[in-house]
C-alpha cells in the first residue's frame, strides 16, 4: 500500500493558480505512474492529468494549456500546477498511483478546489 497525501487546495477566483502537491510513501516512487484525477458533486471521478515513470504526459482536453503535472521522484512528490482557472474546474482533487507492472493502484484523501468570485 502506497500512503498518497494531497495539500494545496483551496478557494481562488477565476483566472487564478494553484499548485496541487501529492506526496508518497512508498520506496518505489519511481516504478509508479501518478495521475490527478479530479471529482464534482454528483459527477464521476475523471482523469486530469497523468505523468509515467519516464515522464510522459497526458491531459484532460479541458485543461490542456492550462494544467502541467510533474514529479520529482528524489521527493517522491507529484505536482499539478493549475492556471488559468474556471469555476469547472471547482472539485475534489485526487492524487492516484498505479505500479506499472503489477497494476496496483492507490488513492489520496483529496483536497478540495473551489473556483468562485
Amino acid at each position: 500500500q502506497v500512503q498518497l497525501v494531497e495539500s494545496g487546495g483551496g478557494l481562488v477566483q477565476p483566472g487564478g493558480s494553484l499548485r496541487l502537491s501529492c506526496a508518497a510513501s512508498t520506496n518505489i516512487f519511481s516504478i509508479y505512474t501518478m495521475g490527478w484525477y479530479h471529482q464534482a458533486p454528483g459527477k464521476q471521478r475523471d482523469l486530469v492529468a497523468s505523468i509515467t515513470s519516464g515522464g510522459s504526459t497526458n491531459y484532460a482536453d479541458s485543461v490542456k494549456g492550462r494544467f502541467t503535472i510533474s514529479r520529482d521522484n528524489a521527493k517522491k512528490t507529484v505536482y499539478l500546477q493549475m492556471n488559468s482557472l474556471k469555476p469547472e474546474d471547482t472539485a475534489v482533487y485526487y492524487c492516484n498511483a498505479r505500479h506499472v507492472f503489477r497494476g496496483y493502484e492507490d488513492w489520496g484523501q483529496g483536497t478540495q478546489v473551489t473556483v468562485s468570485s
